[in-house]
């Protein structure tokens, strides 16, 4: 445990100097405010309260941001320890490459955990500040929040994995940004279309909602958007999310982030220094 802390201590402090921390804090609120502010409008034609609305929309923002975050502050935890030289020292310390992994992950994961506390608390603030009875939506709010966490978490896990496969952070770049493209924004485009061609057919009723669980971004948002009853609010792939039951979301969440640390443990032990 303290090999552990020690690593994440290292790298808290290498984010600080890099300015991750401020980047994913003011990116976080910023967007946080403007959606709470901009998007919470239309409460009374949903029958929600403002809150919850707010949810659903922080709920998409996270979907597309979060990942993005976690996967720019990991593509180089590996990568760029091997082309700085510093990987073979590292590996030289009595510490396992488990611990490493854990230690950078609990780092990365403080910094996302200020960010996402920070920005939902802002835009919580400016709910209740409007509307006295968007305090029902807090335990919405509590959700998102933590299955954030854990969304960030598993593309973390993700760009270790890809970092440690491509050992130059260049390359590590390019596959983190080709993974965030394909998983929250071409995946959910390609079942659209897929639906569209199957005419209401077995993609539509059997494999769909199985191609839903199996992407943690689609997961995560059809666990939060069916536990704050705010589907009203959603289009699209998130439409689906009264058809799928909330256990199954749920644990699509939970599993994601250790299937993504484990893939990570695998990839990096298999390097050289």
């Amino acid at each position: 445990m303290i090999r552990i802390l020690s690593t994440a201590r290292t790298e808290f402090r290498i984010a600080l100097r890099n300015r991750w921390v401020a980047i994913a804090l003011v990116l976080m609120a910023v967007f946080s405010l403007v959606l709470s502010l901009a998007g919470s409008a239309p409460t009374g034609g949903l029958g929600v309260d403002r809150l919850s609305v707010t949810v659903a929309s922080l709920t998409s923002l996270s979907v597309y941001l979060i990942p993005l975050l976690a996967l720019l502050m990991s593509f180089d935890a590996i990568a760029g320890e091997t082309e700085r030289g510093t990987l073979p020292l590292l590996l030289a310390y009595p510490i396992a490459r488990w611990e490493i992994l854990v230690g950078k992950l609990v780092a990365h994961l403080a910094i996302l955990t200020l960010a996402v506390l920070l920005g939902h608390g802002l835009a919580a603030g400016v709910a209740l500040w409007n509307d006295a009875t968007a305090l029902t939506g807090l335990p919405a709010l509590i959700r998102l929040s933590w299955s954030s966490i854990l969304l960030g978490a598993t593309f973390l896990g993700a760009g270790y994995a890809l970092s440690a496969l491509s050992r130059r952070p260049s390359g590590a770049a390019g596959l983190a940004i080709g993974l965030w493209l394909g998983l929250v924004v071409l995946y959910d485009l390609a079942l659209l279309s897929a639906i569209v061609a199957d005419n209401g057919g077995w993609f539509t009723t059997e494999a769909f909602p199985i191609a839903l669980l199996a992407n943690p971004a689609d997961a995560f948002r059809l666990y939060n958007l069916t536990a704050s009853g705010a589907t009203a609010a959603a289009a699209g792939v998130g439409s689906a999310a009264d058809a799928i039951p909330l256990w199954q979301s749920l644990t699509s969440v939970l599993l994601w982030p250790l299937a993504a640390l484990a893939l990570a443990a695998v990839a990096f032990r298999k390097v050289t220094p």
